[in-house]
């Protein structure tokens, strides 16, 4: 039986930007952290590390944005490609997470909290990924 991660970092792959969230899986807890920029979906390495230095995570997550039938899309193969990359760079154990309408829920949350939807102004991805996540550990203490 492998060991449960104590921290857990999320991304939310997408071809400009990539939003990042970080996970105590033994209080329960989340929170949004950065936004790395990418440029078709290569990140800025170094703040990758940067980031993975800081937080010391046991287990990288990444969303896996899948079309709404199940069915893999063209940004699911990408979003993979860079989990591959992030393990072979790190050397950390990586899971990939359904993330369907985790971008949508995160805006409607932002317009909730009166944003008026300027997401290019106020980004979302982190707040996507700190939901990826969120779903991710309650699927865990479920199991």
């Amino acid at each position: 039986m492998k060991p449960r991660p104590a921290t857990v970092l999320a991304f939310d792959f997408g071809l400009r930007q990539i939003g990042v969230a970080v996970g105590n899986c033994l209080l329960d807890t989340t929170q949004p952290l950065a936004i790395i920029a990418a440029k078709e979906g290569v990140p800025d390495w170094s703040v990758v590390d940067r980031v993975v230095s800081e937080w010391q995570p046991d287990l990288l997550l990444v969303g896996d944005p899948l079309n709404m039938d199940g069915s893999e899309s063209e940004l699911s193969t990408r979003a993979r490609k860079f989990a591959r990359r992030l393990h072979g760079r790190l050397g950390l154990p990586i899971e990939m997470a359904d993330e369907r309408l985790s971008s949508f829920e995160a805006k409607q949350i932002s317009r909730e909290q009166g944003h008026r939807g300027d997401f290019k102004r106020r980004p979302i991805d982190s707040q996507a990924a700190e939901l990826v996540l969120r779903a991710w550990l309650e699927n865990r203490s479920r199991s």
